[in-house]
């Protein structure tokens, strides 16, 4: 803590892509793109896969980041990437709260996706903490909140439109508690992004997940026929929108998904190229007792369009095709 009562994240270490910062404006939250201003950015789950593409995207664009951190090694990782560390976690409410309040802009990455009801409880506590703390000066401070494409629902029949109403509790209801309460939050700008599956970089749990399995197990497998598709997004693409939407922030909900949709049996077929598996169909039944809930993800579709994205910044999305950046893209570097 600083004398002055502010936090004092720790120094970070130099950043090859940018050597010096520019004049902070008090209040640079409504400008043009590439006007030369920088922000003091909030970052929370700046070390993950995610997170760590933002940072990147963030610095080279020439705004200070601020990156909570729950470990002395994750706090190495960020100020490698060019961030300020400050050290904490989710729980540390009083902490997210200032430092909100202290930052021109504040993004939410951090998840906990497998903690049940503790999970809610946790993203309520620390989401309340961190609007609170962005709104308190009424500046319409960005802020940014991490949500996914999973709030429709596995009903391929729901709309998947921005202004859909989402079915309850949903396969991830603390990113609906989440969003609650970004849109009820006062004096901030509040942008949430309901991502499709992000891939790239040879990361993404879920395909890792199934990488790994194909890997021990020899069978690269799908559910039934395979049919059902997803629209996926890049995770470089997804930070150009981070990054535009945070410097000319417009309040709402937007899908980001890339152009191309893929099938499961398509992704099956790369990752048994990739790891010399055996595309293998299996059954509902058999997923159901390998997997248990996961199965019912497998099994859904998850088409969405991002035209709202589009159209309010601009934006559009030109990563490498899913499966084939699986086969032989970024996905086959990592598994070498």
């Amino acid at each position: 803590m600083a004398p002055n009562g502010r936090l004092r994240p720790a120094k970070r270490m130099a950043h090859p892509v940018r050597a010096t910062v520019g004049k902070r404006m008090v209040h640079p939250f409504h400008r043009s793109l590439g006007s030369g201003e920088n922000m003091r950015i909030l970052i929370t789950g700046g070390t993950g896969y995610l997170g760590s593409v933002l940072v990147e995207h963030f610095v080279a664009a020439g705004h200070d980041v601020v990156a909570l951190t729950r470990s002395p090694e994750s706090a190495a990782k960020a100020a490698a990437a060019g961030a300020f560390p400050l050290l904490g976690n989710l729980t540390d409410t009083a902490l997210l709260e200032q430092a909100s309040a202290e930052a021109d802009a504040v993004v939410h990455t951090a998840v906990d996706y497998f903690g049940g009801e503790d999970a809610i409880r946790a993203e309520a506590a620390a989401v309340a903490a961190l609007t609170r703390g962005a709104g308190r000066a009424g500046t319409g401070k960005p802020f940014l909140y991490t949500s996914t494409n999973l709030v429709y629902g596995l009903d391929p029949d729901h709309s998947r439109d921005e202004d859909a109403e989402l079915p309850e509790p949903g396969p991830q209801p603390f990113k609906l508690v989440g969003e609650r309460l970004v849109r009820e939050a006062a004096g901030l700008t509040g942008l949430i992004i309901r991502a499709g599956l992000v891939y790239g970089r040879g990361g993404s749990l879920l395909l890792t997940s199934l990488i790994d399995a194909a890997t021990r197990s020899g069978a690269a497998t799908y559910i039934d026929a395979g049919d059902n598709e997803w629209t996926p997004v890049h995770v470089d693409d997804l930070a150009r929108l981070y990054l535009t939407a945070l410097e000319r922030p417009v309040a709402g909900i937007y899908n980001a998904a890339g152009p191309q949709q893929f099938s499961f049996r398509e992704l099956a077929g790369a990752i048994a190229d990739l790891t010399g598996a055996t595309a293998t169909s299996i059954t509902a039944e058999q997923a159901e007792s390998a997997m248990g809930p996961m199965a019912a993800l497998l099994r859904s579709s998850a088409r969405i369009t991002s035209d709202r994205a589009r159209t309010t910044f601009g934006w559009s999305a030109s990563g490498p095709a899913l499966p084939e950046d699986v086969r032989s893209g970024s996905y086959q570097v990592a598994n070498r």
